[in-house]
């Protein structure tokens, strides 16, 4: 870890602040008690790929069967006494609270105003929008290009069941891929991070009202980054799906921009958190290598052309890039998981026997999660599917 700038506290992972008692909890459209969340983070999948019963005797086959129902039986109970669609409509309005730049007259959070308008400045360049990172008021490139892929395979795979929320979930992704579209107008050149973390980190201030360095990194052909440029691409791709009905001018534009970042991606390898340490590290340094994103990449680069070049990429790279190690999370820094759950998709429809690793690499991730396993990874959290790593 590079040495911390004089009279700079050391960074911690999570500060903690109380808001007075008569406005806890708060609603996010009211209160401007600053918010510990983070809208990055680790999320895990939860689709759950079917289980194969082809192989099972009649009897062991409807004993599969009876677990599945009585499991299935066993989520309904549990999520009856919570208010997911009020937890969705949270969600998806945090993203609002998180807003930089010049907010919209929808704006929802409303004690939330413009800030950070001249971004990019310094360089030439209209650097403003995006979303601020975790409460603070960095714009970090590769968590935020991250969140953004998840969000559009949200909308993509369960768009259908959001109710009225569906317009708000297009609307963050919107307000992402404008910014990424800024950070990617140079050829060969990527913006990456707004703003000096440690200046940042010492100073707890409203977006409104700071006054710290707003210092723009890249990475470009001398100063690679396949890591953030792969999930960027991937980020451009996903969102491309999401808009190609709604706008598809609009979709095409991202398509192209993903085409042209990936292959900068590809073709000047290297981890950003190599390029710029000083500035990235120990924030979001990427610890698991650049590798899995340049899969992830070619991956909805595939499902959003279905380009052949990106399914012989998949197929040529699968050992290459590693797209079977280290399948045991899912997060801004390691996309092994995803990766395999994606490719399987198109195994899973019988369209693609070529990528049967992916789909048995996925199989394996899957069954991991599963309640009632002999040797548990995981835990659950209450009332959710959502999986907790288990404490070492």
């Amino acid at each position: 870890m590079p040495s911390l700038p004089q009279n700079v506290k050391k960074p911690t992972e999570s500060r903690h602040f109380f808001c007075p008692k008569s406005s806890f909890p708060p609603r996010l459209e009211d209160s401007p008690c600053p918010l510990s969340s983070s809208i990055y983070g680790h999320i895990t999948h939860n689709s759950l790929t079917p289980i194969s019963v082809a192989r099972l005797s009649p009897a062991g086959a409807t004993a599969m069967s009876s677990f599945r129902a009585a499991v299935f039986l066993l989520l309904l109970a549990v999520a009856s006494a919570h208010d997911y669609h009020d937890a969705l409509r949270k969600s998806i309005l945090f993203f609002e609270g998180q807003r930089s730049g010049k907010l919209p007259p929808d704006q929802r959070v409303k004690w939330r105003r413009d800030s950070a308008l001249r971004d990019g400045s310094t360089v030439g360049r209209d650097l403003t929008g995006g979303y601020y990172d975790a409460g603070d008021n960095i714009k970090f490139g590769f968590p935020m290009a991250f969140t953004t892929t998840l969000l559009s395979w949200s909308i993509i795979d369960f768009g259908r069941t959001m109710g009225p929320e569906l317009k708000n979930a297009v609307k963050a992704v919107r307000w992402a891929t404008d910014y990424l579209l800024k950070v990617t107008v140079d050829p060969g050149v990527v913006y990456v991070q707004v703003g000096d973390a440690f200046s940042d980190h010492n100073c707890w201030e409203r977006p409104e009202d700071m006054d710290t360095l707003r210092t723009v990194y890249k990475i470009d052909r001398d100063h690679p980054g396949s890591d953030v440029a792969g999930e960027t691409a991937a980020a451009l791709a996903a969102a491309s799906i999401v808009f190609r009905s709604r706008d598809p001018s609009y979709s095409a534009l991202l398509l192209n921009r993903a085409v042209r970042v990936f292959e900068f991606a590809d073709t000047h390898r290297g981890a950003y958190s190599s390029s710029l340490h000083a500035a990235v590290c120990p924030f979001y340094c990427d610890v698991n290598g650049y590798q899995d994103e340049l899969l992830w990449g070619a991956a909805w680069l595939h499902k959003a052309s279905r380009r052949r070049v990106y399914r012989e990429y998949i197929i040529k790279n699968e050992v290459v890039l590693h797209a079977g190690d280290t399948i045991n999370e899912f997060g801004w820094d390691n996309k092994h998981a995803g990766i395999n759950v994606l490719i399987s998709k198109e195994v899973l429809m019988g369209r693609a026997d070529y990528f049967e690793n992916f789909k048995q690499n996925a199989d394996g991730f899957i069954c991991s999660l599963l309640p009632g396993i002999s040797h548990p990874q995981v835990q659950y959290s209450p009332g959710t599917l959502h999986p907790l790593p288990l404490a070492s």
